[in-house]
């Protein structure tokens, strides 16, 4: 697969879990809305229960936001070039594993087969391959590693 359509596939796929995430999001927002809502006013100063319900209803409005946020990091990266070197944006293959730089997922497996990890430009994984190019070697927890492939 062409190196830059492999990197918008990989983009596409952590833009679709984030999205899948923010649909999950906003139907539990609605849920506690709507609870909220039926419930109605306090019935006494020790019922607590509509509280409850709008703190949840604020925490995941928060994740909601977090959410909004990640994936306006994903649209940020420049899929029209490939990387140079080591940073946010790049897909880092090492003969121990395939990481995309972006923001933190974990796992994702294309349509292929194949598994990439999106992690965030913050780890310490990332910061290790930060600055360094196809071929370069560096040191990640006490091994050295090579870049096999960089774009």
């Amino acid at each position: 697969m062409e190196k830059l359509l492999l990197k918008r596939t990989i983009t596409d796929v952590c833009k679709r879990i984030k999205q899948e995430t923010l649909q999950s999001l906003r139907s539990e927002i609605a849920d506690y809305q709507e609870s909220a809502n039926q419930y109605g006013q306090a019935k006494d100063r020790y019922d607590s229960f509509r509280e409850q319900v709008a703190n949840k209803r604020d925490m995941l409005v928060q994740q909601y936001q977090k959410v909004q946020e990640e994936i306006n990091l994903l649209d940020r990266i420049n899929l029209e070039r490939e990387c140079e070197y080591g940073g946010f944006g790049c897909v880092v293959v090492t003969p121990l594993q395939k990481v995309f730089i972006s923001i933190g997922i974990g796992k994702i497996t294309l349509d292929d087969g194949s598994v990439y990890y999106a992690i965030s430009a913050v780890v310490p994984f990332a910061k290790a391959v930060k600055e360094h190019k196809k071929g370069d070697h560096f040191e990640f927890n006490g091994k050295k590693m090579e870049i096999i492939d960089l774009f």
